[in-house]
């Protein structure tokens, strides 16, 4: 399609023209847009009746218009351009803005390519794909922005800026619909002869590549099947909950316990899985919920960590779950074919019919979850029948059931049975055993990928479940402790006699007696005895055997379905990067194969052992610190107080929840403290690996706002408590350009800094005619990357401005926040001053000015090699590998010193404060693709720049620090040496200090100091005998003003011009001080030339009486030819004190 590159056409332009001219082309139109096209096809849509009915290719004007001229009409409504055949003077030009879509070239210009591309509603115009955004997306543009976007004419006028939809709010494509993308700020904003911009995501929106995977595979599904909250979670849940426990423990329990303390038992059960299944239903309705179940809650409401070590065992625990149940059903079949079936032996038995059942219910799982979830509701039918069948033969006693301890409803024995009667345990080991009843809650939440509204099915399901199975469990709690006694013989002739008169047992005031098999303790039948009681009480029996089968098959299947569903989601995010192979999905519904093999190996194994007395308890320990980092989820999302935690849910709270996860952590160690030990010690392990290994996911998790909380909180209350010499640290704002072209700076700085100060790398970005302040953002977040990634606990910080000065200033006024911020300036040196513009100089001796008259200390480095790195071709990446997988692919791999001087650091005029030490302009590094492109072999001074460049990350061995305390500046200049060696690459070196006094009072400065810092060397001299004064006259003879071979007004004209010259009066009224530092060179060369590190006291030069040229040349007469210097000025402050 043709673009015009123009103005759009002009109103006397005829419409037959118009309308060929602007008619689609099908052969020429491109594959998708270039960066030269707008993304947007503007058709012009006349209101007039009829028009649509005759509307000819040549009449449906569309075309695609350049960047500029996107919101602007092809022709004026009602202007001459308009067809008078469409509408006439009643036709109202209207904009519908869509995508040119290239599969479908040509069809706008046809009536039925109309139809089917746009609905016309009154004054609205819907683009296709909008329409089918929320239905699942029937065409969808990869590499366009807005295709789905409403473009329309909103309060009355043309534009695009977007209405409210909630498809811009998605994180991605997903099965509700296609994530939109919204107009930019900048499309609407910018100029218009601005370059088209780019496209982007909001505030963490970017999304990790698993997330990425995880959208498209959603995005393409078709025909998937999705469950609603009666199948998907009430039924699960029901069916876990309800376990082999209902069946053969729960009469045991009551016998045990009675049945007031059974009814607390089962109280407190039900309120740790309430309290669980709030905070559950608080999770979820926060947000859209994926697959993965407790993993997904709890990963993106904590963050990987918690997630991470919570998924893998969550996963493995449901894996040897399936173990336990089908072991479970094998000794149900084993002990009923006990009588004339056992095949080998008993543990043999089991392990046959084990491995049988679990390969049955693999099979079923592998069959799709459809055919799983028939199965759960034909299991939930069997089992639902047991249940009735074991109240309504409560109902019916039998004589022949009298023996054996049934005797129907009858107060005496519900009284008799009220209270505990513990045999061999205690009311804790007793809530023990029953525990494992009340979980399986998360049974729903785990297959979330699954459910056509995990928001509104999680909380019903899962909250129903928990009451109706609670209800239920107290009902058999109440009916078996009402009409069943605890002992029981089975002998039909131990009824009453009239001899017996000692009898005082409910049993006996119904006609039998028990207390002979009691007192012998060989009673067979009764709540203490037979497990089997609630098969005797039912109407008919062998339903209770097939509700037991129910009960274990479904909670087997459950878990057969929840551990691959959950360790699929665990591995799509990459949190272990070994296991990603069972990240991959099969089939419309995304079936985790592999993960059904790997839990089907995991459960067959334990199944062999069939012996899970030692593995259950870790299990549900396993279980229940999910509960608990579930309901800790919900407590820590809202005492982060983050405006991203707003669940429709409303009936959760905080405290409550903090009190469930505590009741969890409690119930694990009632249930085995060593399990519960070992859970913790596994989920710490697993914590502290992800942790190291540190997954590239964002999630918003509740640790971030948490931490930005309390960030916030602490700053401000650090802001009004004052300031005390004993707690001052140096807090240095250091420029350093781009942080990477300058690491000796950055590595020294940060090493005295480190867990101590705040450290700020400035960069001043000047020579911007425009500037590009969405460049500048990007480069923020870039390089602080940069320097998180190679642990530099530091700050990147820059500013546009119009020169190095001004930045400067912005800094020192505007940098830090509170009582964090910098309180010291660190330069580099100049090494390049005599050999560029000397207003530069002028410049950078005006920003150390600037840093005293702001009440800061000033440092600066002086390496003799120089510090500037950046013109060295490969000498670092910027992004890492994480970086590059998430969408930023570049690396600044080398830098081009031809590139013009547009640019932040490539202004000669920069050179100020980006000490350029070889004479090169400091440029901006280049982004090259090409991380493998051949290196430029360095010379010898680039070779020796870049050792230089690196000596502070080595281990400096046993060396000294020089510290040259000449004038008192409140003690920063001894302080950053002690800091310094203070870390572990400098503690091997000695301090030596050096101060200037009198002969006769050294032992009096010696003892006086030594209370400041331990290692001393008094050092006096009396600047005298001063050479190489010929060598520094030569050095500032270019920079003189010499104002006495010239006339005054000359003169006074070229100091204007040219301030830093020097004047004879000034080169005089100071001469002391030159030598001084003439002679402190010679000092510095005899006593330090081997120190590690010199630091020194840095001289002052008073404004307005000192030019930036003589006093740049002292700084170079004092430091040049000497190993690597800090020349530290602090603020005449105290920073050291000898109190305590």
């Amino acid at each position: 399609m043709s673009a015009p590159s123009s103005a759009p056409s002009a109103p006397t332009e005829s419409a037959a023209t118009e309308n060929d001219f602007l008619s689609p082309d099908p052969g020429l139109r491109p594959p998708g847009p270039t960066p030269s096209q707008s993304r947007f096809q503007v058709d012009l849509v006349a209101e007039a009746a009829g028009a649509t009915e005759d509307k000819s290719p040549s009449s449906d004007a569309s075309t695609t218009v350049p960047p500029s001229d996107k919101a602007t009409p092809t022709a004026p409504p009602d202007g001459p351009g308009a067809d008078p055949g469409a509408g006439g003077d009643e036709a109202k030009g209207r904009f519908r803005v869509n995508f040119a879509d290239p599969s479908e070239a040509g069809s706008a210009a046809s009536p039925d390519g109309a139809q089917a591309e746009g609905l016309q509603n009154g004054d609205t115009v819907m683009s296709e794909t909008s329409l089918h955004s929320s239905t699942g997306g029937q065409h969808h543009y990869h590499y366009d922005t807005h295709t789905n976007t409403y473009y329309l004419r909103t309060f009355g006028h043309n534009t695009i800026d977007a209405v409210p939809n909630i498809d811009f709010y998605r994180q991605t494509a997903a099965p509700l619909g296609e994530k939109l993308i919204r107009p930019t700020l900048s499309e609407l904003h910018d100029e218009l002869d601005k370059e088209p911009f780019e496209d982007g995501f909001a505030n963490g929106d970017e999304l990790t590549p698993a997330e990425e995977a995880a959208a498209k595979e959603a995005a393409e599904s078709k025909g998937v099947v999705k469950f609603g909250w009666v199948k998907g979670v009430l039924v699960r849940c029901m069916l876990n909950i309800w376990g082999v426990m209902l069946f053969i423990r729960m009469s045991w329990i009551v016998g045990q316990a009675g049945i007031a303390l059974s009814c607390l038992i089962v109280g407190m059960a039900t309120v740790v899985t309430t309290i669980t299944g709030l905070s559950t239903s608080a999770i979820a309705t926060n947000g859209f919920v994926r697959g993965g179940g407790a993993y997904y809650l709890i990963s993106r409401s904590l963050g990987p960590e918690f997630g991470g070590s919570i998924g893998l065992i969550f996963a493995f625990a449901n894996a040897v779950a399936v173990a336990m149940y089908v072991v479970g059903f094998a000794e149900t079949v084993v002990e009923l074919l006990a009588v004339n079936a056992i095949m080998t032996d008993e543990i043999n038995d089991i392990r046959i019919i084990g491995t049988i059942t679990v390969i049955l219910l693999l099979g079923i799982s592998l069959a799709g979850m459809e055919w799983e979830a028939k199965a759960q509701i034909f299991l939930l039918i069997v089992l639902i029948t047991a249940i009735c069948n074991y109240f309504i033969g409560s109902f019916i006693p039998l004589e022949s059931k009298k023996s054996m301890g049934f005797f129907g409803y009858d107060g005496s024995i519900m009284w008799e049975n009220m209270g505990p009667d513990f045999r061999g345990e205690t009311f804790f080991s007793v809530f023990a055993i029953f525990f494992p009843a009340a979980t399986g809650i998360l049974a729903g939440a785990n297959i979330s990928g699954d459910l056509a509204d995990p928001q509104l099915a999680i909380p019903r399901g899962t909250l129903l479940a928990i009451l109706i199975t609670g209800i239920v469990y107290l009902g058999v709690a109440v009916s078996t402790g009402s009409c069943i006694v605890r002992d029981a013989s089975g002998v039909l002739n131990d009824t009453i006699t009239q001899a017996v008169g000692n009898c005082s047992d409910a049993a006996c005031g119904l006609g039998f007696d028990f207390s002979s098999c009691k007192s012998a303790n060989d009673c067979n039948y009764g709540l203490h005895n037979d497990f089997q009681v609630m098969s005797l009480v039912s109407g008919f029996g062998p339903i209770i055997s097939a509700g037991i089968f129910s009960a274990t098959l479904s909670s087997a299947l459950a878990s057969l379905v929840s551990a691959p569903k959950v360790f699929q989601a665990l591995c799509k995010d990459n949190i272990y990067p070994g296991l990603s192979m069972f990240a991959k999905g099969y089939g419309k519904n995304n079936e985790p194969l592999k993960g059904y093999i790997l839990t089907f190996v995991i459960a067959l194994a334990f199944i062999l052992i069939a012996e899970l007395n030692i593995i259950a308890p870790i299990i549900s320990n396993f279980f229940l610190a999910s509960y608990a980092l579930i309901n800790f989820s919900v407590f820590h999302a809202s005492l982060a107080n983050s405006p991203g935690w707003r669940p429709s849910f409303k009936y959760y709270n905080m405290w409550i929840s903090l009190a469930g996860a505590i009741l969890c952590c409690v119930v694990m160690f009632v249930i085995n403290w060593w399990a519960a030990l070992l859970t913790n010690v596994i989920v710490l392990g697993l914590f502290i690996y992800v942790s190291y290994k540190k997954p590239d996911v964002n999630w918003g998790s509740s640790t971030q706002a948490l931490t930005y909380h309390q960030a916030l909180t602490h700053t401000l209350h650090l802001s009004g408590v004052e300031d005390h010499i004993k707690n001052f640290r140096p807090q240095c704002l250091v420029m350093t350009g781009y942080p990477n072209s300058r690491p000796a700076i950055i590595d020294l700085v940060h090493t005295f800094t480190k867990n101590v100060g705040l450290m700020i790398c400035g960069h001043i970005r000047t020579g911007y005619r425009r500037p590009n302040f969405k460049e500048l953002a990007t480069d923020q977040a870039r390089y602080q990357r940069w320097l998180l990634k190679n642990e530099c606990k530091a700050f990147y910080t820059p500013v546009f401005a119009e020169d190095m000065r001004q930045g400067t200033q912005y800094l020192l006024q505007a940098a830090g926040l509170g009582r964090l911020k910098p309180n010291t300036l660190v330069l580099g040196f100049k090494n390049d001053w005599r050999d560029g513009d000397m207003m530069n100089v002028e410049t950078y001796i005006s920003m150390i000015h600037d840093a005293f008259d702001s009440q800061f200390g000033a440092v600066i480095l002086r390496l003799k090699e120089g510090l500037d790195v950046s013109h060295i071709q490969g000498q670092d990446e910027l992004l890492s590998s994480q970086e590059k997988s998430s969408g930023m692919k570049d690396v600044i791999v080398s830098i081009d010193t031809s590139k013009d001087s547009d640019a932040d650091s490539s202004k000669p005029s920069s050179k100020a404060t980006n000490d350029d030490d070889d004479g090169k302009a400091t440029t901006q590094p280049l982004l090259k693709k090409d991380k493998k492109s051949p290196t430029v072999p360095l010379n010898v001074s680039d070779q020796r720049l870049l050792e230089a460049s690196q000596q502070f990350q080595k281990k400096q061995g046993k060396g000294t620090v020089d510290v040259w305390w000449l004038f008192d500046d409140g003690g920063l200049t001894l302080l950053i040496p002690y800091l310094l060696t203070n870390k572990k690459r400098w503690k091997d070196c000695k301090i030596r200090v050096f101060i200037g006094g009198k002969i006769n009072r050294i032992d009096h400065d010696r003892r006086a100091m030594a209370t400041l810092l331990i290692f001393l060397v008094l050092f006096n001299e009396k600047f005298s005998n001063i050479s190489c004064v010929s060598a520094f006259e030569e050095m500032i003879e270019p920079y003189r003003l010499k104002e006495d071979d010239m006339e005054q007004e000359a003169a006074e004209r070229l100091k204007d011009s040219e301030p830093w010259r020097i004047t004879d009066n000034e080169l005089e009224l100071y001469r002391a001080k030159t030598n001084r530092q003439i002679r402190l060179n010679e000092l510095l060369k005899e006593h330090s030339s081997t120190a590690n590190l010199i630091v020194m006291s840095l001289p002052l030069a008073r404004k307005g009486a000192v030019s930036s040229a003589l006093y740049m040349a002292w700084l170079e007469g004092l430091s040049k030819d000497l190993p690597p210097m800090l020349l530290v000025r602090g603020n005449h402050q105290s920073v050291l004190t000898f109190y305590s």
